[in-house]
């Protein structure tokens, strides 16, 4: 049985495909470690494409907004740059509770 088992492995085809797979795991220019580096850096790259295709979506439907209706270009401009008009006054009204996220 062991001498089966060691002819099997001293036989130079499965020592020749041994060699050739451990030089194309470790040592190719393109090797397993590197395959899953580049594999891991794509899926980190498609979700930061989805994310961008995302906040360009809401921002086309925000600037849809701002372009056809007056009273939500005045709504924005009030939160966002604190304008007002020239007969009111503006509070700004900060929060200081902790956030329970952080």
């Amino acid at each position: 049985m062991w001498k089966k088992i060691l002819n099997i492995i001293l036989n130079k085809y499965f020592l020749t495909s041994v060699a050739f797979l451990v030089w194309l795991f470790f040592f190719d220019s393109n090797n397993i470690i590197l395959r899953l580096r580049l594999n891991n850096q794509l899926n980190e790259l498609r979700r930061e494409k989805q994310f961008y295709l995302d906040e360009i979506q809401k921002d086309s439907i925000l600037t849809q907004k701002l372009l056809n209706d007056t009273a939500e270009l005045e709504r924005f401009a009030r939160e966002k740059y604190l304008m007002k008009k020239d007969n009111e006054d503006v509070f700004l009204m900060v929060d200081t509770t902790p956030d329970p996220h952080q």
